[in-house]
């Protein structure tokens, strides 16, 4: 037997054997490609460079356009005091009547004074006519008189002090005193406001207080009331703190039902001017704590995710802080059907 044959045969076939399986791996490999993914029209828009101001906030506080704060001007005893804490009063109604006897005494006396006066110069005019009395004397009788009346209005006066009225019409916000309390001079016995004209009083940065004039109409959030309203600037401070650095600006807005003096407010000032990339907002995805857009390439027609970072908003535009180049095509319609790689259809 001629064995160098036999195992020449032997290799043969195991070599054939090996090659088998080699000849059906590209039939196999054609099995396993994924499918290819469908076309999908979209429409584009440009990232754009684009020089837009940047919105300041400064905080505020909700308060009343008349607001007034009541106090005596004389000494004395609260004998009435007809309001309450939340009172509504109209302009002229009684606040608190203070007795003072002794201002009531001395108006009678000077009323007296006065009338003796008016009694004495009447007689020597009288006489004066006749001959029987000298222009000197009615001369220093009218200036008794004049002092007499100076005397009256001055107690009548205090008199008027004793009763104290609504300046407005408005709400008690604060009461401090009550019936039998000794009222004092500049004693604060109540506070009220007329919430029917309300305004905002805010601390604006002396950089941007030249930006701010009035007549100015600024956009002021009410958060308690979920409210943005737009207001007027009705005062400005000339001057800055020189501690806070900041002067206080007065904004008119309309009041509402929602609105109470006191209350939280924002206000959006404008900033300088800054260059920035823009692009509509609606190619914005937004999965999870990322930001995706689908950057569309025209000659291969293929959508690119990537990543990006976005600032502030103005009228349906969003800017872009990183991940976008300007002149960059992305796609903002069918956004949430797109992949990376995606086959695109644009449509203008």
């Amino acid at each position: 037997m001629n064995w160098n044959s036999v195992l020449f045969g032997a290799l043969l076939l195991t070599g054939v054997t090996l090659l088998l399986p080699g000849c059906k791996g590209p039939e196999e490999h054609k099995k396993s490609e994924s499918p290819l993914l469908p076309t999908v029209s979209v429409a584009v828009d440009e990232v754009t460079e684009e020089r837009v101001r940047s919105r300041i906030e400064v905080v505020g506080t909700l308060e009343a356009v008349e607001r007034a704060s009541i106090s005596a001007r004389i000494s004395g005893q609260i004998i009435e005091l007809p309001v309450v804490l939340g009172s509504k009063v109209e302009r002229g109604d009684l606040l608190v009547k203070i007795s003072a006897g002794e201002i009531s005494a001395k108006v009678l006396q000077v009323e007296a004074q006065l009338s003796q006066a008016r009694r004495n110069l009447a007689r020597e005019q009288k006489l004066q006519k006749q001959g029987a009395s000298t222009q000197e004397t009615v001369k220093s009788l009218i200036d008794v008189t004049r002092i007499a009346e100076a005397a009256y209005t001055e107690a009548q006066t205090m008199l008027d002090y004793t009763t104290i009225t609504a300046p407005f019409s408005g709400v008690i916000t604060e009461k401090i005193a009550n019936i039998g309390d000794l009222a004092s001079p500049g004693k604060l016995l109540l506070q009220m406001e007329n919430s029917d004209a309300l305004q905002v009083l805010a601390q604006v940065p002396e950089a941007l207080l030249l930006k701010v004039a009035v007549g100015d109409t600024l956009s002021v959030d009410i958060p308690a009331a979920n409210l943005i309203l737009t207001g007027e600037v009705a005062e400005v401070a000339p001057a800055a703190n020189p501690m806070s650095r900041t002067a206080p600006v007065k904004i008119n807005i309309l009041s509402g039902p929602d609105l109470r003096v006191g209350q939280f407010a924002r206000i959006a000032l404008e900033g300088s001017g800054e260059t920035t990339l823009m692009m509509s907002e609606s190619g914005i995805l937004v999965k999870g704590q990322m930001e995706i857009v689908f950057v569309v390439d025209i000659k291969e027609k293929i959508a690119r995710m990537r990543l990006v970072t976005t600032g502030v908003s103005y009228d349906g535009e969003v800017e872009i802080l990183s991940g976008l180049d300007p002149g960059d095509l992305v796609a903002i319609t069918n956004t949430d059907k797109l992949q990376d790689g995606q086959p695109v259809d644009v449509t203008l």
